[in-house]
C-alpha cells in the first residue's frame, strides 16, 4: 500500500516542478514575471458559438465564418494534461473579423491563483487561428495591478472536441509599482 502512495507523491512533486515562474527586476527598475500555463478548452462545454457568421468560400475546421461570436470559460492548468493542477480561469469573447475566417478580435480576463500572485489579467487584441501571435495585456487586478506585457498563445493539441493552448505570460510592472511588491 505504501508503494503506490510513494509513486503518487513523486508524480505530484514532478508536476509541481513543471510549473516555473521567474520573477526578476530589469536594469530599468521594472519587475517582470514569466511563466507558462495551459488553457483547456472543450467545444460546447467551455467554448460556445453564440452567433454563426457568414460562411466564406473556403470553410475548414481551422476557420470560422466571418462575424462569428464565441464565448469561453476555460480552466488554466500547470501542464498540458487536463487533470493537472488548476491555477486559473480564462473567460472571454472572440469575434471572427477576417473574411478568410482565420483572424479574431479577442478580449479575455484571466483570473489566477498562483503561489505568490493572485488577481486577474485583462487582454485585448487580434488572434490568428493557426499562427503564433502576441496578445497585449491591458491591465490587471490584485497582485497584477498596473501590469503590462503580453501573452503568447499557441495551439498545442486539437483533438475535437478538446483543444489545448500553451499560454506564455510575459508580464512587466512599471518602476513606480515594482517597489511595492515583496516577491
Amino acid at each position: 500500500m505504501a508503494q503506490p502512495l510513494r509513486h503518487y507523491g513523486v508524480a505530484i512533486f514532478l508536476l509541481a516542478l513543471s510549473f516555473k515562474a521567474t520573477a526578476t527586476h530589469d536594469g530599468h527598475g521594472r519587475k517582470s514575471l514569466h511563466f507558462t500555463l495551459y488553457q483547456q478548452e472543450t467545444i460546447n462545454k467551455t467554448l460556445y458559438l453564440i452567433v454563426k457568421g457568414v460562411t466564406g468560400p473556403d470553410a475548414s475546421p481551422t476557420t470560422s465564418p466571418f462575424g462569428s461570436l464565441f464565448v469561453n470559460q476555460d480552466l488554466l492548468t500547470i501542464s498540458p494534461n487536463s487533470s493537472s493542477k488548476v491555477v486559473g480561469v480564462a473567460e472571454g469573447v472572440s469575434i471572427t473579423s477576417s473574411l478568410d475566417g482565420l483572424i479574431n478580435v479577442v478580449t479575455e480576463k484571466i483570473t489566477l491563483e498562483l503561489k505568490h500572485y493572485k488577481g486577474s489579467i485583462s487582454m485585448l487584441g487580434t488572434a490568428h487561428n493557426i499562427e503564433v501571435f502576441d496578445l497585449p495585456v491591458v491591465g490587471g487586478t490584485g497582485d497584477f495591478m498596473f501590469v503590462q506585457g503580453y501573452i503568447k498563445p499557441s495551439l498545442l493539441t486539437f483533438d475535437s472536441p478538446d483543444i489545448v493552448y500553451r499560454l506564455e505570460f510575459h508580464l512587466y510592472w512599471p518602476p513606480y509599482v515594482a517597489d511595492h511588491f515583496s516577491y
